[in-house]
């Protein structure tokens, strides 16, 4: 197996992991809208159209799925919401059908999912991989989302799907936004769990499943130790050098800012790590301090640079 191709391949984590893949030897595309100025060899395809360059499913021998428009970039209009529902499900769609015509099919296909299938707020209960799913609007869209991806597994690719929590890592996700006002305070109550995931672990988490034939299935991409909203960013103020003020951002405000999308910040999950980690999956960061002292004082594995991402 030696040629993966990649859907969201210039995000945030599509990029760890392409890096990470061509560390190990492996020749990486991307599946794009356009097939030039990537700076990364690509295929082109058209989701809503539902066509793809046909080659790209004959060239890989596995594929990452990571496309989906992302749920917190814009406040959730009625249109916001059928686009992220839309781009996850049409997406893997259009491959099921690209891959089911192909006589040349792949062997692994690994998928992003969401923590998000849990609910928005599952308290202080501990939920796992055969936890019952939410009933609000995320949980739907996962759901739908896994449905689609179960397809793939019934034409006989080895299928993976990685439930992520909160991504944690210096240019993008969660941080960065938590760290966007002059003061940092926890939102709401401060109490709801986050289920986090230092960036190159979960880079390598998509690499431990891509190639460890014995992962299928669904797996939880949370690191082992949760966090409450209030502890982590206290924390990450700390190492930032921004003034933390312990008194949260009352819920009635976040809910006139963000809508219908605001139950995603006051609400949390604390998601078991057991399954991947009875695997055999080892991680670098288990701990809060360890992955932020990852991000802010090591520095994070840079495609630029010689890291040890892939050691």
């Amino acid at each position: 197996m030696k040629h993966i191709l990649i859907t969201g391949g210039s995000g945030l984590i599509g990029k760890k992991i392409t890096y990470l893949l061509e560390r190990k030897g492996y020749e990486v595309a991307w599946l794009s809208r356009s097939a030039e100025g990537k700076g990364q060899r690509a295929f082109q395809w058209n989701i809503e159209k539902q066509e793809m360059d046909e080659e790209a499913i004959n060239w890989a021998d596995g594929v990452i799925h990571l496309a989906g428009a992302g749920v917190a970039d814009k406040r959730w209009t009625a249109e916001r919401k059928k686009a992220i529902l839309q781009s996850r499900t049409m997406s893997t769609s259009l491959l099921r059908k690209c891959i089911e015509k192909s006589a040349n099919k792949p062997s692994v296909f690994v998928s992003a999912s969401a923590v998000g299938y849990y609910g928005f707020n599952t308290g202080d209960t501990l939920v796992d991989e055969n936890s019952p799913r939410g009933d609000d609007f995320l949980a739907q869209v996962v759901t739908a989302w896994e449905d689609e991806v179960g397809k793939i597994e019934g034409l006989g690719l080895r299928t993976v799907m990685l439930r992520i929590g909160i991504v944690l890592a210096k240019d993008g996700g969660a941080l960065v936004e938590m760290m966007k006002p002059p003061v940092a305070a926890p939102l709401g109550s401060g109490q709801q769990w986050m289920s986090w995931i230092q960036v190159d672990d979960l880079a390598r988490m998509f690499f431990y499943a891509l190639e460890n034939n014995q992962v299928k299935g669904i797996y939880n991409a949370v690191g082992p130790n949760p966090s409450t909203n209030s502890e982590l960013t206290e924390k990450v103020a700390k190492k930032k050098g921004k003034i933390f003020v312990n008194f949260g951002v009352p819920g009635f405000g976040l809910k006139i800012i963000l809508g219908e999308m605001a139950q995603m910040v006051l609400g949390g999950n604390k998601v078991s790590a057991n399954k991947i980690l009875e695997s055999g999956f080892q991680f670098r960061y288990p701990s809060l301090e360890e992955a932020l002292n990852k991000i802010y004082l090591q520095g994070e594995d840079k495609s630029s640079s010689r890291g040890s991402l892939a050691e």
